[in-house]
């Protein structure tokens, strides 16, 4: 006899997805010579974020993990607190109810849902615009309005859909005659659509979008990921 690594039965593969979660949840936080299926139930913050940084390097198998600033919009996503800062939540602990129990507010799926969602997408579509540190990703779309609101016209920036399981979406800044300037977010893309054309091309193709944030020009950035054109 031999001991395995944790195995969950599944009947369906809708299954899948809450069977990844308790795998990467006892191969993590259980201790070696634990009584068998007894894990912890709530777990420090920090070591969550190290666990999500080794799953996303692993799946996406890129060497360029997740950076502080995205700890911090996780961190605000699975607490659903905005007013706290970095350190703050360094001292928290996380729950197996927060991690893939219990539905993100205004959504209809669960914090795990939602990451896996985004490694899937990145694994099969982005990884080498992720790897090129193209993609911010992990950042909230009030940040986004927050940081593009005094770019110049064109400045644009990609994140991860908040409203869809793995969606990559689009922002960016337009100004008006006036000088106001408006942010606007592209309709996310899936791994479907950008299966169909890259996300290097859509990117050629929209004329509104002139420099990646925060001043890099878009034919520079993404040059190297466009097809050439028949």
């Amino acid at each position: 006899q031999v001991l395995s690594l944790p195995i969950v039965v599944i009947v369906h593969g809708n299954q899948d997805n809450n069977a990844k979660a308790t795998v990467l949840w006892d191969n993590a936080f259980s201790e070696i010579d634990r009584v068998p299926f007894v894990v912890a139930e709530r777990v420090p913050w920090e070591k969550m974020c190290d666990t999500l940084n080794l799953k996303f390097m692993a799946e996406v198998q890129t060497t360029k993990g997740l950076l502080k600033e995205h700890y911090f919009f996780l961190a605000q996503k699975i607490f659903n607190d905005h007013s706290a800062s970095l350190e703050d939540f360094q001292s928290r602990h996380v729950s197996w109810a927060q991690f893939n129990k219990e539905i993100l507010p205004g959504r209809g799926f669960t914090f795990w849902q939602w990451f896996d969602g985004v490694l899937d997408l990145t694994k099969r579509c982005l990884k080498s615009y992720w790897s090129d540190r193209l993609i911010m990703g992990f950042i909230s779309k009030q940040y986004v309005c927050k940081l593009l609101s005094t770019e110049p016209d064109g400045t644009f920036l990609l994140r991860f859909s908040d409203s869809e399981i793995g969606g990559v979406t689009i922002a960016y800044v337009i100004r008006g005659k006036d000088g106001s300037s408006q942010v606007e977010n592209i309709q996310p893309f899936s791994a479907k659509d950008l299966s169909i054309r890259s996300l290097g091309d859509r990117i050629r193709d929209l004329g509104q979008l002139r420099n990646l944030y925060p001043n890099t020009p878009k034919d520079q950035a993404f040059g190297s990921h466009y097809n050439s054109e028949r």
